[in-house]
C-alpha cells in the first residue's frame, strides 16, 4: 500500500498493511530542527508520511497593522504573532447587531485561498492522503465577537445574535468545504476545540443548541461531496461524545490522554463506528520525555487502538515548537516498527493494560 491507500483504508476502519502517521500541524521550527530550511511539502516527502494537512493561504493575504506584531485577516479578525510564527487571535469585528449588519463576509470562492492546495494535489494526489483543514461555526463565532468569553455570555443574552453569526461563518465555510474537495482534498479535518483538559468549554445543552447543528451540517455536506470528516477536538470531550459520533463523522481526533481520553476506552466504546486518531501526548511528553517513553507511549496506544484496524498515528494535538524534534522523529520510527498489521498478539497483551500518561499528570 502506498500512504493514501494505507490513510484511507484506517478511515474506513479497516486493517492497512501498517498504522499510517498523520498530523495536524506540524510547526516549522521541528521541521527546521531535522531538516533545516525546506519547505512543508518536501518535509512531507522526506519524512515519507501517509497524510497531511493543507490549510486555506489566508495567512498570505494578512495586513499588519503599523509597527506592532498584529495583523488584520480577510475576516477583519485582530491577530497577535508570537515569536515562534504562531498566530493568537486578540479581538473581534462584531460587538452588536450594528457591527453585524454592516459586516461584509469574505468570498470562499477566490481561488487564492486554494493555491497550497493545488500545489499539494498536483505533488501527491493519490500517494498521500490530503486532508484539508476546515471548521463548523464555533471558533470563527469566538474569533468574530472577539473571544469566547463574549460569545459565551452571548449564549445568554443575546441567542439569537449567536445564531445569526453561526449561521454567517456556515456559508463560507460550507462553500469552503465543498470548494476543496472539488480541487482535490482527499478528507476534511474540522479544526474547532470544544473542550479543555478537565471538560467542555461550554455546557453539553449549550453545545448542542448551538454548536451541534452546525458539525452535522458540515458531516452531510462533506458525505454528499464523496468525502470523509475527521473531527478535531482536543480535551475532555466524554460528555458529548455521544453527540459527536451522533453526526456521522469517520474520524475523531486527538483523543487527548491527559484530558482523560484513554484511546483504549475510546475504542471500545466507539471503534465499531469511528477511526481514531491521536493519543501521543504533546503537552508533556512529546516535549519533555525521554525516547523510551516515546516509544513506550507509542507501543501502548498502538496495543489499545489497532486491533481490528481503524487507527491512524498522530499527536494529542499538533507537533508544536515546544515538541522535541528528536521525540517526534522517534515517535514516526517506532510506529513503523511496531505498527506493522498483524500487530504482535504479545505486545497487545503486555502494553492494553499499561497507562503511561499517569507519570506525567
Amino acid at each position: 500500500m502506498n500512504g493514501y491507500e494505507r490513510f484511507m483504508s484506517a478511515l474506513k476502519r479497516q486493517e492497512p498493511d501498517a498504522v499510517p502517521i498523520w498530523e495536524l500541524i506540524i510547526d516549522k521550527p521541528v521541521i527546521k530542527g531535522l531538516y533545516g530550511e525546506i519547505s512543508f511539502l518536501d518535509f512531507i516527502e522526506k519524512e515519507n508520511l501517509d497524510g497531511f494537512t493543507i490549510f486555506e493561504d489566508w495567512t498570505k493575504l494578512l495586513r499588519k497593522l503599523n509597527e506592532s506584531n498584529t495583523y488584520i485577516d480577510k475576516w477583519n479578525i485582530t491577530w497577535k504573532m508570537e515569536p515562534n510564527g504562531i498566530l493568537y487571535p486578540l479581538d473581534g469585528p462584531i460587538k452588536d447587531y450594528k457591527d453585524l449588519k454592516n459586516y461584509s463576509l469574505p468570498d470562499a470562492d477566490l481561488e487564492c485561498w486554494y493555491v497550497s492546495l493545488k500545489e499539494a494535489v498536483k505533488r501527491f494526489k493519490g500517494e498521500k492522503a490530503i486532508v484539508f483543514m476546515a471548521h463548523d461555526a464555533f471558533e470563527y463565532s469566538h474569533y468574530l465577537f472577539g473571544g469566547m468569553d463574549k460569545l459565551f455570555t452571548n449564549y445568554f443574552l443575546a441567542p439569537d445574535i449567536v445564531k445569526e453569526v453561526a449561521e454567517m461563518v456556515w456559508r463560507y465555510k460550507s462553500k469552503s468545504i465543498k470548494n476543496a474537495i472539488e480541487v482535490g482534498a482527499d478528507a476534511i479535518v474540522l479544526g474547532d476545540d470544544y473542550a479543555g483538559r478537565t471538560g467542555t468549554l461550554m455546557s453539553p445543552e449549550h453545545f448542542r443548541e448551538f454548536v451541534l447543528p452546525y458539525l452535522k451540517k458540515a458531516v452531510d455536506i462533506t458525505h454528499k461531496n464523496g468525502s470523509y470528516l475527521i473531527k478535531h477536538t482536543d480535551g475532555n470531550i466524554w460528555k458529548i461524545l455521544d453527540d459527536i459520533v451522533g453526526t456521522g463523522i469517520d474520524a475523531i481526533d486527538p483523543m487527548e490522554p491527559i484530558a482523560d481520553m484513554d484511546a483504549g476506552k475510546v475504542k471500545e466504546k466507539y471503534g465499531d463506528r469511528v477511526c481514531l486518531i491521536g493519543n501521543i501526548d504533546c503537552a508533556m511528553l512529546l516535549p519533555m520525555g525521554t525516547k523510551v517513553e516515546v516509544e513506550e507511549a507509542v507501543k501502548e496506544t498502538i496495543a489499545k487502538a489497532t486491533p481490528g484496524g481503524g487507527y491512524i498515528m498522530a499527536s494529542s494535538n499538533s507537533i508544536h515548537p515546544g515538541v522535541k524534534p528528536e521525540n517526534y522523529r522517534t515517535m514516526v520510527e517506532a510506529t513503523r516498527r511496531y505498527g506493522r498489521y498483524p500487530i504482535d498478539v504479545n505486545l497487545v497483551k503486555e502494553y492494553k493494560v499499561k497507562n503511561y500518561i499517569k507519570k506525567f499528570v
